[in-house]
């Protein structure tokens, strides 16, 4: 005799979880014998006491409550094939041997033939439940369904998982209807179907249920419930291979309804010809599929709320960290998607400036470890000896200086994430240290003698090339397979220059800010000369390039002249016509300042009031166009 748990449904499905001598808890926290972070569940939920070959389960007041085959409960002993609902999850309480688990497809077609013949059918808005429930009242079975039906209501209503529901309500079925293998499927939007639970209570849940396609697909194609209670004696039920195999004496399918549309059904049948399905069981099952079908609607709704919430928050975070609607921007705001949810180690590649640090942040934003610690390294800042103390911390007496033991930042990154930014400067003796600590997620402090440890995950960046660098013998080819797991390249500025206004504003108002300065516009003129330029920095140079602009720019608009003279010089196309254009107005621009300089005896303050200028931006535009040296010699001192 084996008793253990399995689990066939949400958080814990696939879990099995032998039960020998000695109590087993159940819960959130890691303390527990058989714990997940399942939200539904408390931190300590319930209690399993193993003795003597049996087994009982007790609640530990836990927020959601501990359910036996749909009900509620505080202590019970278990039977073999119960079925345990705790947090989000649905166990099964397995007492005898059976190594199997549940099949991959639980549930098994066979046959399609046309029904005729004898059958109770029952279109659901005919169902007795759904009118008034007075004349219910006056008999004891009508009395009986109707608290049935509210144990059902009450026991689904805070289930938020759709696999999880259908066990739950099948379970509860099994507690009302007389009913021997039972199968609750949805289908999908081909004949497939796209889930499905189903069990043989003779048989355990390692066997396939064979399922009548005759009365499901007619269940399907009509929108109605149908019943056989006799099928031995019923002339086209005896004649389906299925149920006469299966030596099946009684068959019952409902089918579930979302706002008209049939969705899934609900399968019953029993071979034992003591007790047989009846019009009662097809009028209660009827009621039962009504309440489930509302209770999965909004099962379903939630689950896509919860989708839609995930994926909404997620490019909320990346938004508010990095900017971009060009193609390039988006694979690299779906990479991030993708890779966030997963453990996997990540390389990003590019050039100085393209923002591969916002991208390992916003990955450890949106992945599980988003609460733990994010810590960065820039392997190229720290001297070889400082950065071995510093990435793995030493103990104390373990150098001269070392006074007391200290913890190292892979160690505080203990459970979030570790950013090694220029990887590539990582020095060889490091290289070999950090490579054990990829592969076996342990290390050592300086000086310390036993292995600590580690759940991290590892970000790395480089601006280099790595695969030069190993040809080159600098990088060991070891560690950057280990670290080439997942890659992005970020793209270079230049590449997707369709989000350089973009970015432009928003450096704007982020050096306001900085600066505490008034906001100002980009004008047309600085914003095509920053169309225009490469930005070998990328996004750090135009960043550098919009504040000093702000600081310097004396109207109030943001003008080409406050640009730096790189972005300036390249501020239009490289054309004939246009280099005879900008040719010429540099040369009357000249004539200009010379000539207002001359009026005003060298007064550059009057020069810059007679042009309508500030006197700074006047200093600013005769250093541009290289009439310092002009102005100094062909005019009189100034006045000021």
């Amino acid at each position: 005799m084996n008793p253990r748990l399995l689990g066939i449904a949400g958080p814990f499905q696939g879990a099995a979880f032998s039960l020998h001598e000695g109590n087993v808890s159940i819960g959130r926290e890691p303390s527990n014998d058989l714990w997940i972070a399942d939200p539904a569940l408390s931190r300590h939920h319930c209690l399993l006491l193993p003795q003597g070959g049996q087994c009982a389960i007790r609640d530990l007041g836990s927020r959601n409550g501990t359910l036996v085959n749909g009900v509620p409960v505080e202590e019970q002993l278990l039977r073999n094939g119960d079925h345990i609902s705790v947090g989000d999850s649905v166990l099964t309480f397995l007492r005898e041997e059976d190594n199997s688990r549940l099949s991959q497809n639980s549930i098994e077609f066979n046959e399609t033939e046309e029904i005729g013949g004898s059958t109770v059918v029952l279109r659901p808005e005919d169902g007795l439940y759904l009118r008034s429930v007075e004349s219910l009242t006056h008999s004891a079975r009508g009395m009986r369904d109707l608290n049935v039906l509210m144990k059902i209501a009450t026991g689904i209503g805070g289930i938020r998982d759709h696999e999880s529901l259908q066990w739950q309500i099948l379970g509860l079925i099994f507690d009302v209807v007389p009913a021997e293998r039972g199968a609750i499927f949805l289908f999908g939007r081909t004949e497939d179907l796209a889930s499905e639970v189903a069990w043989d209570r003779a048989r355990g849940p390692a066997h396939a249920v064979r399922v009548s396609r005759t009365l499901v697909e007619r269940v399907r194609r009509e929108g109605v419930g149908l019943v056989v209670s006799d099928v031995a004696h019923d002339a086209t039920f005896s004649r389906i291979g299925t149920l006469a195999e299966l030596r099946v004496c009684s068959v019952l399918c409902v089918p579930l309804l979302i706002s008209g549309t049939v969705v899934g059904a609900i399968y019953l049948d029993r071979r034992s010809p003591q007790e047989h399905f009846d019009e009662g069981h097809l009028q209660m099952m009827t009621a039962i599929t009504g309440i489930a079908s509302l209770a999965l609607e909004n099962v379903l709704h939630w689950e896509e709320l919860k989708e839609e919430n995930r994926e909404l928050r997620a490019q909320v975070n990346l938004e508010h960290n990095m900017l971009g609607t060009s193609l390039r921007m988006r694979e690299v705001f779906e990479f991030i998607r993708r890779v966030a949810p997963t453990d996997s180690t990540v390389l990003v590649q590019g050039e100085s400036g393209t923002g591969k640090e916002m991208v390992a942040r916003a990955i450890h934003r949106n992945s599980s470890r988003a609460e733990h610690p994010f810590v960065a390294i820039n392997c190229a800042a720290i001297t070889e000896t400082l950065l071995e103390s510093e990435m793995f911390g030493h103990e104390k007496g373990a150098f001269t200086g070392a006074v007391a033991q200290k913890k190292g930042k892979m160690e505080a990154a203990d459970g979030g994430t570790l950013f090694l930014d220029e990887v590539s400067e990582l020095a060889p003796s490091l290289q070999a240290k950090f490579l054990r600590v990829l592969q076996e997620r342990e290390f050592e402090r300086v000086g310390g003698t036993r292995p600590l440890k580690l759940d991290i995950r590892v970000i790395a960046a480089t601006n280099r090339l790595l695969p030069e660098a190993v040809q080159s013998g600098t990088f060991r080819k070891d560690l950057y397979y280990r670290l080439n797991v997942v890659a992005l390249t970020m793209p270079p500025l230049r590449e997707h220059r369709e989000d350089i206004p973009l970015l432009a504003d928003r450096f704007v108002a982020k050096a306001s800010r900085k600066c505490k300065s008034r906001m100002k516009a980009l004008s047309a003129e600085a914003r095509a000369c920053l169309m225009n330029y490469d930005w070998p920095g990328n996004v750090r140079e135009l960043e550098n390039a919009i504040e000093r602009a702000l600081v310097l720019g004396s109207t109030e608009y943001i003008l080409p002249d406050d640009l730096p003279e790189a972005v300036l010089e390249a501020g239009a196309p490289i054309t004939p016509s246009a280099g005879k254009y900008l040719g010429t107005v540099k040369e009357v621009k000249k004539q200009l300042i010379l000539q207002s300089l001359q009026e005003a005896n060298g007064a550059y303050i009057e020069a810059a009031r007679a042009l309508g200028m500030h006197p700074n931006s006047l200093l600013r535009l005769i250093r541009n166009l290289d009439l310092r040296d002009v102005v100094k010699a062909g005019l009189p001192a100034s006045k000021t």
